[in-house]
């Protein structure tokens, strides 16, 4: 394992996000603030709480949520596709350094621009609204689980792409509709019984409940099935991209 090569990747790909960091993290974090403020102000003024939570608490772990998944694919997506765009790919794979290496330190430094933009957002709603958080070990967990995740997911997505549209079919059409119906702004259990049971079949909806559970320890369904599902997430990613270099592809094509 060449640790150096790795660690050389992580620390190129943050510096770019403090050479960027209005875009990298001013710009998510005021989208949501606004979306915090508009949905606490609107909806908030009428749903005073869900199961004993302020609705403006209520819907802090899911606005977390949302930019943790979406920002967690745009990053790892960018970043392995932009080499790919300029040509310095060819930099990296006349270098000695694996695939595994390629992508430990792609997915580790979009993985922690993720975590670190959304402790920043926690931090934001603390001046809004009072926060609780029951289990910080496992909103640890499942913040550091769901980001590694989808910055896997963010990688497959950029070695997929061969242009910029496609980098953000995923997150807009996708993973924003399916974040929105999945519980982040609402119980599961206000929905009628067909709708509760068409709305299982989201996955976000296991993250958001899992995350959630560990703020205010009520949840949507089990927190064991949320953790579970969050690590069937992580293993089909870690097998997809195992996969994807199996079978022989290349970075440059």
């Amino acid at each position: 394992m060449n640790w150096r090569a790795a660690a050389a990747i992580y620390r190129y790909e943050m510096a770019r996000t403090a050479r960027t960091v209005f875009q990298s993290i001013v710009s998510p974090v005021i989208s949501t603030s606004l979306y915090f403020v508009v949905f606490g102000a609107a909806i908030g003024s009428r749903i005073t709480e869900i199961d004993g939570v302020p609705y403006g608490a209520f819907i802090v772990p899911g606005l977390i949520m949302l930019t943790l998944l979406t920002q967690s694919i745009t990053n790892a997506s960018f970043g392995i596709y932009f080499p790919k765009f300029v040509g310095t790919i060819f930099e990296i794979l006349s270098a000695p350094i694996s695939y595994v290496e390629i992508v430990l330190g792609y997915v580790g430094a979009a993985a922690t621009k993720s975590i670190v933009l959304g402790l920043i957002i926690l931090a934001t709603a603390g001046l809004f609204v009072p926060l609780r958080i029951a289990h910080p070990f496992w909103m640890l967990a499942f913040l550091l689980l769901t980001a590694v995740t989808f910055s896997l997911l963010g990688f497959i997505i950029g070695i997929w792409a061969d242009g910029f549209e496609k980098l953000q079919v995923v997150p807009l059409l996708v993973i924003t509709p399916l974040t929105f119906l999945g519980g982040s702004f609402y119980a599961i259990s206000v929905l009628p019984p067909l709708w509760q049971t068409v709305t299982l079949f989201n996955p976000v909806v296991y993250l958001v409940s899992g995350f959630r559970w560990s703020f205010y320890g009520i949840a949507d369904v089990g927190v064991g099935v949320s953790l579970a599902m969050t690590m069937l997430f992580l293993i089909a990613g870690m097998v997809t991209v195992w996969w994807i270099f199996r079978t022989g592809y290349k970075l440059k094509s």
